[in-house]
């Protein structure tokens, strides 16, 4: 009886895998992240079927080794790199193939894996790919078998420094299954365009390539295209075409009558379905995402889209998601995106490397322009492991990529081939800027390719002096802004990487207290030691320090919103991201460049872009009102929408003040004394907003507050739960770091623990955080079942709180 037993349970469970498995059969596309095992170290034959892989660790991708490890100094990825463990790991995935999927293509398509990732599928060799920021596929068909199949992936990150930011390790991006007929649209094989557009009228072209392995079928191509609401507005029918080789491509047009013009205030999205039949059996049906728009740069006016001219409010984003490391979590993706819009950005720099698709999808459809980048570097090294190793071999394949997977987004306005590239003076960079251009030009010539370069007063730059770009694109140097125009005349001009201004949420020193001219460089070079700084590890909030290469917020912004023939700007950054800590040593660990910290909670310069990018009224009053008593303290407003800004301490006005000529914020020296500091803002006389803050008392209890009461029940939606430590009236107190613990009950988990400390080596895996400036964070994930989630928060002396989640299928 026990062995019958045992035999009913394996043939259950079999069934289940089975079942479980077999979806791709019934659609083209399907997620393979579920049910993989991984081991973090090199082991011996571990791509063959017969490896004992029982004693791995169960996961499910997407999966970033790294940010579960311990920070340390002497790590190989150095603080430079995340300060994280990088090393080799192994994953490994059992699965079910039923026999009616011989008559079908199988492939497989990973996302990204970083880095150096090798591929088996039942222990035949499938391949390498180096680039660890680059989307790929294999075809499985030819090695799969009825019943049990086994991938494994060889990830290899240990060859270190080989960044200089963090990248994370392993399979950190999503993966497919792909299962086609024998006749069906190639692997990124339609490319949608919009030659001619206008408000009454566009035309639509779509580039379609069948691949086939049945030569000499007669097919009939119907595309259909529908808008946001599912109506269908324009379809094209092509008949009677024979596949007379195995890549077979053609074009169909369009005509839509009104077009819905897709904008960043109004992002509308098409699709094209496009559906191939042989004779009266469908055998393949794709869909390509459209949206209709154009746009056009000038050397005197700038920017304009559809027609309306606009400025590129743009910010530079690396990939990380903090404390949960590079592994994509699209809803991590779109609140970094939803608080940049609320600040008024309209434009992504995928800083310096191909983005995550998801993030791509994310700005098709919350209305961001975007700037794809490829390259960080070409042959010349910025750190000894880096991609440079691969360049030569790989930047052909890896840019094709890039452009054929991305080019029907229309949220990508331009393309970028380099960032600061080593070779941009010298004589060879000409030949490889021209060679990567080609290659771009070769499969998109609707978008402008740009390079992020740098450049001195007195040189003039190699790379755009040969023509090869199509507009020039300057990192820093806002002080050559002014005369561009005489010095490239009739060229178009972007600032592509601007500011690095650096800040600490929370922390302030005042500017009062600093040299005259109240701007620190922070180091004053890059070949002096840095020796001033704090022992908090810390950097003023108040915009009046940046790298030396920069310049504050307010320094870049005068000169781009000055003058027409800038197009517009990329901020270093919008997030604070990890690696990169300039300018403290260890234990720093991560940036201070973000206008918003690691855990998403915006610093005072987020207030300064929303009263000038945004018609939102914005009266933003700092610093906290904390302080020794008799202290001089440089009280700070950003605001919009008014004339003046009165500010009152205890009921007292300490004066009015409005913002003169270039001005973008107004200020007051105030000495202090416990209470109430209140700021009115009056356009006309008519108030428009008012803020107070007030002396906060000492910590007696948590408020959480999640930005989602209710998220999906699929195993990956989150919640982000803000953990505030307030005093008895309400007031958050701006000096606390209580240790906050975490419960959770239900069905759900801990993704993540952070506090947007630059200089904090706590683990971003564990279920307590230290407060700082009054703030935590904790994420909480899903585990796929519905249901309802508790977290408790509590700390010693504190009143602790809770807070329920709703998870729904």
């Amino acid at each position: 009886m026990k062995l019958n037993r045992i035999s009913a349970i394996c043939k259950i469970l079999m069934l289940m895998l089975f079942i479980g498995q077999t979806a791709f059969a019934q659609s083209r596309k399907i997620s393979f992240n579920e049910g993989w095992k991984f081991y973090l170290g090199d082991v011996a034959n571990a791509k063959l079927v017969a490896y004992n892989d029982l004693k791995w660790r169960k996961l499910d991708l997407p999966h970033d080794w790294s940010i579960e490890g311990e920070f340390d100094e002497k790590n190989p990825a150095k603080p430079e790199g995340g300060g994280l463990p990088t090393g080799i790991g192994w994953y490994r995935k059992t699965f079910i193939l039923p026999a009616t999927a011989k008559l079908k293509n199988t492939s497989i398509e990973f996302d990204g894996v970083y880095k150096n990732s090798e591929v088996w599928i039942n222990g035949k060799y499938l391949g390498k790919r180096p680039y660890g920021y680059i989307s790929f596929k294999y075809e499985l068909s030819a090695y799969l078998k009825p019943g049990k199949n086994v991938i494994a992936v060889r990830v290899d990150n240990s060859a270190q420094p080989d960044s200089r930011w963090y990248s994370g390790s392993g399979i950190y991006r999503n993966v497919w299954l792909l299962t086609t007929d024998k006749i069906a649209v190639d692997h990124w094989g339609t490319f949608v365009s919009t030659p001619k557009v206008s408000a009454a009228a566009a035309t639509v072209q779509l580039n379609v390539q069948i691949k086939t392995s049945t030569l000499k079928t007669k097919v009939d191509v119907n595309s259909v295209i529908y808008d946001q609401q599912g109506n269908e507005v324009s379809s094209a029918k092509r008949t009677g075409i024979v596949l007379d080789k195995s890549q077979y491509s053609f074009t169909q047009l369009f005509d839509l009558k009104n077009p819905h013009l897709w904008s960043v205030t109004n992002p509308h999205l098409y699709k094209v379905v496009t559906k191939i039949y042989s004779g009266k059996v469908l055998r393949d049906t794709y869909e390509t995402p459209l949206g209709i728009r154009y746009f056009k740069f000038d050397a005197k006016t700038g920017f304009s889209l559809n027609g309306q001219a606009m400025k590129i409010l743009g910010v530079c984003m690396h990939h990380d998601l903090g404390a949960l490391g590079a592994a994509v979590y699209t809803r991590a993706i779109e609140r970094q995106l939803q608080i940049l819009k609320k600040m008024g950005c309209n434009a992504i720099r995928t800083s310096h490397n191909p983005p995550a698709p998801e993030m791509l999808d994310l700005c098709d459809k919350m209305g961001f322009l975007v700037m794809d980048e490829a390259f960080d570097m070409w042959k010349k090294k910025k750190t000894s492991k880096d991609y440079h190793l691969n360049f030569p071999e790989w930047h052909r394949a890896d840019l094709e990529a890039m452009i054929k997977r991305d080019r029907n987004h229309p949220s990508i306005i331009m393309w970028s081939i380099g960032n600061e590239i080593r070779e941009q003076f010298d004589s060879t960079g000409i030949a490889i800027t021209k060679e990567l251009v080609g290659i771009v030009k070769n499969l998109d010539t609707t978008r402008m390719v740009v390079s992020a370069l740098t450049e001195t007063v007195a040189e003039k730059n190699f790379i755009y002096q040969a023509k090869a770009l199509d507009l020039y694109g300057l990192n820093y140097n806002h002080k050559l802004y002014k005369d561009f125009p005489k010095n490239y005349p009739g060229e178009i001009f972007l600032a592509t990487e601007t500011t690095s201004a650096l800040e600490t949420r929370g922390f302030y020193d005042m500017p009062t207290e600093m040299p005259s001219d109240s701007i620190r460089r922070w180091p004053k070079d890059g070949k002096t030691k840095f020796i001033e700084g704090n022992m908090e590890w810390a950097v003023s909030s108040y915009d009046n320090v940046s790298a030396y290469w920069g310049s504050t917020h307010e320094e870049t912004w005068k000169e781009v919103k000055k003058y027409d023939h800038v197009s517009g700007l990329f901020v270093w950054t919008g997030f604070d991201y990890l690696g990169e800590p300039l300018p403290y040593p260890w234990p720093a660990r991560s940036s201070y460049f973000g206008i918003v910290d690691l855990a998403g909670f915006p610093k005072d310069a987020y207030y300064l872009y929303q009263s000038e990018w945004t018609n939102t009224p914005v009266l933003h009053l700092f610093p906290h009102w904390n302080w020794a008593a008799g202290k001089t303290i440089d009280v700070w407003a950003y605001y919009n929408q008014a004339d003046e800004v009165e500010l009152f301490l205890n009921g007292k006005s300490l004066g009015v003040k409005s913002k003169k000529g270039e001005d973008l914020h107004v200020s007051w020296p105030v000495k202090y004394e416990a209470g109430t500091l209140k700021a009115v803002s009056r356009k006309k006389g008519k108030v428009i907003l008012t803020r107070e803050i007030n002396t906060a008392d000492k910590a007696t209890k948590i408020e959480l507050q999640a930005d989602r009461k209710q998220i999906s029940a699929d195993g990956k939606d989150l919640s982000f739960v803000t953990v505030k430590i307030l005093d008895a009236n309400g007031n958050l107190v701006p000096a606390a770091e209580d240790l906050v613990q975490f419960k959770v009950e239900g069905p759900g988990f801990i993704a993540g623990v952070d506090n947007g400390f630059q200089g904090s080596v706590e683990s971003f895996k564990d279920n307590k955080r230290k407060a700082y400036r009054g703030l935590c964070l904790a994420i909480i994930q899903s585990n796929g079942k519905p249901g309802t989630i508790t977290l408790t928060a509590t700390a010693k002396g504190l009143t602790s709180q809770s807070i329920q989640i709703q998870t729904i299928k």
